[in-house]
């Protein structure tokens, strides 16, 4: 059983996919950049991909022909960048060990520091390195509209960015650009909020640098996204301070092109109604215990919307690994498929084979409709972490 409305998301028949799995839209993706483009065009802002959300590289040879490159956050989405993307390639991390720093400044286009203390600290190593890179300072303004504190950089005592006390404004020789990071799934009227906030404690920096990045957070590709706020709100920041403008959003590159398919493997019932399917809430969408938040699933409604409401579970010994309550049209199975939405961005960077749990495979829909298997886990992947 499947409510067959999922062709209005996908062509591929998940009967014919091995579960669990993830299923990326190559039509999806192009749509997103597509919205990207318009935004480039209109403001000449340079946008990234931040490869925290997404980094399936099989899709950079169709998001390199739109983006302007990828940001890091470390060495290994540095060296992915820069192997798997034809871009700029840029960094960002609290603290920078010597050994990471000597491999990136061989890789990277940009740097950005967190402190002070680590710009002095490595700007030598920059200097000396043979290669132009420019560097940049993460700042933190104070402000943001988050109100999550796990997911928001500015929040009291954060350990992201340089506030205006610990400025250094003597030691901005050879600093190209500031860098903030306030937002997370948000849309533009919050960048127009934000923006007076940054200006007040930086903006007299701004007249004497190359570029601003304003980080990630922009909810560019959502339905209803203010996109015409978010160009006079780049535009402004771009005329006033002849400056250029990045943006590095991760979760709009990918936003609603991606699914997890997954099988009921059993149903049971202990005063509600319980399905245990063969992927994990813990190993396959952790954000669904950390944030936490309720995917939706094809054809299903909330709890009691329907006629019949099933938890749906995973297979771990793990006794919170609960996806969460879903109501459908019919009672549920063994071997029905169920398909999660909007699962191409962070789950499959974060997803784990804690218990032992085999890691969903990839698939890739292609423009044309066809459907090609790009990676299949087993134990060895398993076996090698540890």
């Amino acid at each position: 059983m499947f409510n067959s409305n999922y062709k209005d998301h996908f062509s591929a028949d998940v009967n014919s996919l091995e579960t669990p799995c993830y299923l990326v839209s190559e039509k999806k993706l192009l749509e997103n950049m597509e919205i990207m483009d318009k935004v480039m065009e209109r403001t000449g802002c340079k946008i990234l991909l931040a490869q925290k959300a997404f980094s399936m590289y099989s899709t950079y040879p169709l998001l390199e022909k739109h983006l302007c490159g990828t940001t890091a956050s470390g060495i290994f989405e540095a060296r992915l960048g820069r192997e798997e993307f034809n871009g700029e390639v840029h960094v960002f991390n609290p603290a920078y060990r010597q050994a990471e720093m000597e491999e990136l400044v061989t890789i990277c286009d940009h740097i950005v520091f967190n402190s002070f203390s680590q710009w002095k600290k490595y700007r030598s190593l920059v200097k000396n390195c043979g290669r132009k890179i420019s560097c940049g300072i993460r700042c933190n303004p104070e402000y943001s509209e988050i109100e999550t504190d796990i997911y928001n950089p500015c929040f009291t005592g954060s350990r992201l960015g340089t506030t205006l006390e610990n400025f250094e404004e003597d030691e901005l020789e050879g600093i190209d650009g500031l860098h903030f990071h306030t937002m997370c799934e948000q849309g533009a009227e919050v960048l127009a909020r934000t923006v007076p906030h940054i200006e007040e404690k930086f903006g007299k920096y701004l007249y004497d640098m190359k570029w601003i990045n304003l980080g990630g957070g922009h909810h560019i590709t959502k339905s209803g996204y203010n996109i015409d706020l978010l160009c006079e709100t780049v535009t402004y920041l771009k005329e006033k301070y002849d400056i250029q403008v990045y943006l590095e959003p991760g979760e709009a590159a990918a936003l609603n092109a991606g699914w997890l398919v997954t099988e009921v493997l059993e149903t049971s019932k202990n005063g509600i109604d319980i399905a245990i399917t063969d992927t994990s809430a813990a190993c396959h969408m952790p954000d669904v215990l950390e944030m936490p938040y309720r995917p939706e699933v094809i054809g299903a409604g909330m709890p009691n919307e329907k006629a019949y409401t099933y938890r749906l579970g995973g297979p771990t010994c793990l006794a919170g690994d609960i996806i969460g309550d879903y109501s459908f049209d019919q009672p549920l199975s063994a071997g029905d498929r169920l398909v999660f939405c909007d699962m191409a961005i962070y789950s499959m960077c974060k997803n784990n084979t804690f218990n032992g749990m085999p890691l969903p495979s990839i698939y890739l829909e292609k423009l044309d409709g066809k459907v090609e298997l790009v990676k299949r886990f087993g134990y060895e992947d398993f076996k090698s972490r540890l």
